[in-house]
């Protein structure tokens, strides 16, 4: 079983229609055509959206993408139009929506890696590959690769694992001039983030991206290098050899492993509401890495 615990109602605002609602966003359409993306306090973990929300987790999540796309708008054009808050809209939506080009996506996640962890450990201990490239002997959880590598991803329906595919089948799926340029693109912003992270104090893991079309060129769009879509460390305690002190999810992860939560990740039921201390610790560390990666105060 996975999936919503609560799937919450859309909201009615005048003007817009309700598309879809995400794991952690809600969409809709204003009448000009343009996304309307609003970033909700949901968490997920171990493909459940869960029963408690992080208090300003969609802002902090909003924030700092728009804080990145303005690091890399010489590299790759972004979706995003406006932040104003359509008409009509409930107050609480200020400072977590976007208003944006509606893009022709492209059915892939632009997965890049510059550390072996999380799924690409698990395929690298069976076969010493990630995604069917090959990697030198000797590496374990935390490793630096020798080169950050592109490696992609199908996208999942909510309550479904994204599945890892070869470059290959990504250029199969969405044409090899596509998947060219997707690589690219993947690989240069993932460079200039890790450079930037790296020169405060942290360490880019890896991170995912989503691009569509306007048009006929490739845009970044969704949210960007969050600690939702990517894994930061900080580099003062990096040690490979182990699992890595992180800026996501990491506490809701270790609570509901733990016996205190008294829940089996693989059996039927869903997860339990979090206590109010895993709450306060989590949004503590969404709120740290905002802080740490632009220097600014939290308010």
């Amino acid at each position: 079983m996975s999936g919503f615990v609560e799937k919450p109602e859309p909201v009615q605002v005048p003007g817009l229609t309700h598309l879809h609602t995400g794991k952690v966003r809600d969409l809709y359409q204003n009448v000009a055509g343009d996304l309307v993306m609003v970033a909700s306090d949901r968490m997920s973990a171990y493909d459940w959206v869960l029963p408690t929300e992080i208090p300003d987790k969609g802002r902090v999540l909003t924030q700092l993408s728009l804080w990145w796309f303005d690091q890399l708008s010489d590299l790759v054009p972004h979706h995003v139009l406006s932040t104003e808050v359509p008409e009509g809209a409930p107050a609480d939506w200020a400072g977590r929506t976007l208003v944006c080009h509606s893009l022709a996506m492209v059915p892939v996640e632009c997965v890049a890696r510059g550390y072996l962890t999380g799924s690409g450990l698990a395929e690298y201990r069976q076969s010493r590959t990630v995604c069917g490239l090959a990697l030198p002997e000797g590496l374990t959880d935390g490793s630096e690769l020798p080169a950050p590598i592109f490696t992609p991803a199908t996208k999942a329906a909510v309550g479904d694992h994204d599945e890892n595919v070869s470059y290959e089948e990504a250029a199969r799926q969405v044409g090899a001039e596509t998947a060219a340029q997707l690589r690219q693109l993947t690989l240069a912003v993932y460079g200039r983030a890790r450079d930037i992270a790296r020169e405060r104090g942290l360490i880019l893991a890896d991170t995912k991206f989503e691009f569509g079309f306007h048009g006929e060129r490739l845009t970044l769009a969704d949210e960007v290098l969050t600690p939702d879509s990517s894994r930061f460390w900080p580099a003062d305690q990096w040690q490979p050899g182990r699992p890595q002190p992180s800026f996501d999810k990491q506490f809701v992860r270790d609570w509901l492993t733990s016996p205190a939560a008294d829940w089996d990740r693989t059996g039927e039921q869903p997860p339990p509401p979090l206590p109010q201390e895993i709450v306060d610790r989590t949004r503590a560390k969404y709120v740290e890495a905002y802080e740490r990666l632009t220097g600014q105060s939290w308010v």
